[in-house]
Parts: C-alpha cells; structure tokens; sequence
C-alpha cells in the first residue's frame, strides 16, 4: 500500500466519481481506476460500489478513510518538517552566553527566536566564561556562543558582534557614585570585585590591563564567578568593579554605574564551528547578530 495509492483511494472517496477525481489528481481515469483496482487485490476488499452513475465507498472503504487521511496527513506534515529543517526554521540549537551578556542579549534572543522562529527549540544557558565557552563549542556542547574576543581557535569561527566601553560599578554611597565620569586612577586603593582568575575569565585580564594602564594594579580582589554575583557584592559596600556598559541593565538597589573618563573598549563576538553548520544554527546566528546591533 503506497501512500500515492491512498491519495486517488480518497480523492475517489470524496468525489465519488472516477472522472471528476481523475481529474482533480491530473492524471488518466484509466490510471486512476487501475490504482484503486490494486489496492482493493492488495487489502483483499472491495472499497468501492460501482455504478454508471456513482461510485460510493463500502464499508470497508469509509473505514479505511479515516486511516488514509490520518497517513496522508502525518507524510504532508513530515514533509513540511523537513522543508524547515532544510531552511533553518526548525532544529534545536543550544547557544551559550558570558555572564555580560545574560542580562541583555539572552531575552531578546528567546523573544525574537519565539516569534521568527517558532520551529526552533533553543537551549539557551548564562553565565558561562569565555574559556568554557569556546571548550563547549569544540566538544560540541553549543552550537552558538556569544563572548568576549577569545583568541582564534583551530575549528572555530568569529564574528564582531559590538564594542562597548567599560564602566565602573561604585556602590551609591560611594564618594564618586555622583559624578558624570570618573578617571580609572582615582580607584587606585579601592578593593576590586572582579571575575575569577583561575578560568582564566577574559574580563579578568581586561580589568587588570585597563587598572595597569591607568597607573595601579588592584589590591585587594574579590574573585566571583557570575557577574550577578559580582553587582550584588558592590551594593553591600565589599568594593567597586569594572563591566561592560551592557550590565547597566542588571538594575539593583545601592549600586550605580558611572562612565569612565578615559572608555575601555571590549569587544563582544559571536562564535560558531567552522564545518557542518545546521541551517537553524546559522538562522539563530542571524537573529543573535540583529538583535546585537540593532
């Protein structure tokens, strides 16, 4: 039984005529009649009354056209799925995020991907350094990973995403949280709360390049993994930090973010492996960049 059998068997059904179904299926009425002559040997029953005037499925026929539409239904469904996949309109792409760009980009990226996208499941996982970001690339974890200006690696792709300055992160009783700007030198001696070393973090290095240049190294620091965390230490007074100007977003009592005097760019990209990109992976990767720079 041949799922071209099954269409002329209900177009048959529902026309209950071989010349009018013949036609609405394009082919012969010979053809057509030949088709259903088969199937009828290959069920061993007959599905249709045959008359001059009318053809009326039997039992046996009106029973087998809930079955066939249901089949017809599922392939044309099945088709449809893989017209997507074909096109990047469904799949699952899992995409990972440094914890600066949890805050902002991570919610636009689910909204837009919901809304363009609806075939395409995302896993979607924050607060991830860029070490074990592009590891997770490699190992095949992610698909897609939005991080800071990592050095090229062997199998890996990079595409700017956005430049944006640093900012200091001061608590709101601190002596410099009322002003425009801030020159880096005047935190000389303030204790740091920074991301951690040990992952060897690429806003780690940053903040230190940025304080050497400035003329001080901090001292002490207060290492922590997440940047939430990181905010949250500032607000209950244990030191000031560094971020991206995007964690303005993170929004917390008894903080406050004030531009730099001298801006420290850092460079936000998007990663992808190099062969064997998914469609869905590549249109997931268009929605991350549009929504970046948009």
């Amino acid at each position: 039984m041949e799922l071209r059998q099954l269409r002329y068997f209900l177009a048959l059904a529902e026309e209950c005529h071989f010349g009018r179904a013949a036609a609405r299926l394009h082919v012969a009425q010979p053809a057509l009649s030949q088709q259903i002559k088969q199937l009828e040997r290959e069920l061993g029953v007959s599905l249709f009354h045959r008359s001059t005037r009318r053809v009326e499925p039997t039992e046996a026929g009106r029973h087998l056209t809930d079955y066939a539409r249901s089949l017809v239904a599922e392939e044309e469904r099945a088709r449809a799925h893989m017209r997507e996949l074909a096109t990047g309109r469904a799949g699952r792409v899992s995409v990972g995020f440094i914890g600066t760009a949890t805050y902002d980009v991570l919610p636009r990226v689910a909204r837009t991907v919901r809304a363009e996208l609806p075939g395409v499941t995302l896993d979607l996982r924050g607060e991830i350094l860029t070490p074990r970001l592009v590891e997770g690339l490699l190992a095949g974890v992610f698909d897609l990973a939005v991080l800071r200006g990592a050095a090229p690696e062997e199998g890996v792709r990079v595409t700017p995403l956005r430049s944006e300055p640093l900012v200091a992160v001061l608590p709101s009783h601190h002596r410099l949280a009322g002003r425009p700007s801030v020159p880096l030198e005047d935190l000389a001696g303030e204790p740091f709360v920074i991301h951690p070393s040990r992952s060897r973090s690429s806003m780690y290095d940053r903040v230190l390049s940025a304080c050497r240049r400035a003329g001080f190294r901090p001292d002490p620091l207060l290492e922590v993994g997440e940047t939430a965390t990181l905010v949250v230490l500032v607000a209950a007074g244990h030191g000031v930090a560094l971020v991206p100007q995007s964690v303005r977003s993170l929004s917390l009592d008894g903080v406050t973010y004030v531009p730099l005097a001298d801006p420290e760019p850092v460079e936000l990209v998007l990663a992808r492996r190099t062969h064997r990109v998914p469609a869905a992976v590549e249109q997931v990767a268009s929605v991350i960049e549009d929504c970046v720079r948009g």
